[in-house]
């Protein structure tokens, strides 16, 4: 229950309620005073409000008007490492056989029998062709006969020269009959030497109707048939041979590297020379270098050389062409990266290396020997920097990366 206020003890109620006066003057500017405050709170709110807002949109419009950060490029790479690399010179060949034979009839007449197989692997005196023999059987006879003949009357014209000398020393004949007697026992000399001559030559030829292999070799394919008569003046042979074991290649190198090669020669080391296919990926065989030509070639600027390989398994066949490396020394302690991480520009070769950043830095450098796969980098790679074998393409200089390291 509220009580209401006595005008007499309140002094508030008692202005309040006297007609004709003002409320105290102080109390009513010390609300004036708070209101205003308020209001001028409040406004500054709302402007920092305002102005919160403008910025969040500003910035999300800037945001949106950024491009995206570029994601990181994925490439191979590979760390520079040290290791010995061998210094090789490296030359376009021809396998050459040492020997290569056509063989050809020496005497005519139809051939019999053909004692190969094409292909096949003969040695030295293997029966290869035999022509019909019996001509050359019965000139045989027909010259021993002969020769029987006038070595009777060789003998019968020495025994009455005997006679002729008994005689003549009797005085019993003139000595013209004498000297005509031993002018026919040289005659009769001289025709049984002609006949054994005539016999020798038919024996020739009776061996020559037997055609052996001259070489060891591969024979090549058939180029005449049982039944066929030959003649020595035939062009086309009757077969070719081609040694293979052992076999040489004839390359060829620039005349600048002519020094080094003779420099070994004359020291008489032995210099390594290894046959590879046209990809440079397989060896085919290993050998040595035998020989220099005696001059340079000046369409070329290129000298040839000759190396010999034993070829034990037939992997160099004659006028095969192959890549022919020849070994000059090795080079201790290169610092090597994969031949896939040199790339190359209007100024010169250059690599891209991963920094720890994990960005791509373009990085000229100086290129020494290559050794396979792996080739010497003379200045700017140290050992342990990682570079990049893959992917190349994809980069720029200060371009990201994801790099993941090269299976060996």
């Amino acid at each position: 229950m509220t009580t209401p206020r006595d005008s007499r003890t309140d002094p508030e109620a008692e202005q309040l309620s006297l007609p004709g006066v003002s409320p105290d003057p102080v109390r009513s500017g010390g609300h004036r005073r708070r209101r205003w405050t308020w209001i001028a709170i409040a406004a500054v709110v709302i402007v920092a409000a305002a102005l919160f807002l403008r910025q969040a949109e500003q910035t999300t419009a800037a945001q949106q008007q950024r491009p995206p950060s570029p994601r990181p490029a994925s490439v191979v790479a590979a760390p520079a490492v040290t290791r010995d690399l061998g210094i090789y010179l490296t030359g376009l060949g021809t396998v050459t056989p040492l020997n290569t034979v056509t063989v050809r009839t020496q005497v005519d007449g139809q051939i019999v029998s053909v004692r190969y197989r094409e292909g096949q692997i003969v040695a030295k005196g293997d029966l290869l062709v035999e022509i019909d023999p019996r001509p050359f059987e019965a000139q045989l006879e027909q010259f021993e006969g002969q020769l029987a003949r006038d070595e009777a009357l060789l003998e019968n014209a020495r025994i009455d020269l005997t006679r002729y000398q008994t005689l003549w020393a009797q005085n019993s004949i003139q000595k013209q009959q004498l000297d005509t007697q031993g002018s026919l026992v040289h005659q009769l000399e001289g025709t049984v030497k002609n006949d054994r001559g005539q016999i020798d030559v038919v024996r020739v030829n009776l061996a020559y109707c037997h055609i052996t292999s001259p070489i060891a070799g591969r024979v090549g394919l058939r180029l005449i048939d049982p039944g066929n008569v030959v003649h020595t003046t035939d062009t086309t042979g009757l077969v070719v041979i081609t040694q293979l074991q052992p076999i040489t290649v004839i390359f060829t190198l620039p005349e600048d590297s002519i020094g080094a090669v003779v420099d070994r020669l004359g020291r008489g080391t032995r210099m390594i020379v290894d046959a590879f296919d046209r990809t440079q990926e397989r060896k085919l065989a290993a050998g040595s270098l035998m020989t220099i030509d005696n001059q340079i070639d000046t369409t070329t600027g290129t000298v040839k050389l000759r190396a010999e390989f034993p070829n034990t398994s037939n992997a160099l066949f004659p006028n095969q062409f192959v890549n022919a490396r020849l070994g000059l020394g090795v080079a201790r302690g290169a610092t090597t990266v994969p031949v896939a991480a040199i790339q190359h520009s209007q100024s010169g070769a250059f690599v891209y290396v991963v920094s720890p950043r994990h960005t791509a830095e373009a990085r000229p450098v100086s290129v020494g020997i290559t050794d396979g796969d792996q080739v010497e980098i003379t200045k700017g790679v140290a050992p342990g920097e990682v570079v990049v074998v893959d992917g190349a393409d994809r980069i720029r200089d200060g371009s990201p990366v994801e790099a993941r390291l090269q299976r060996s």
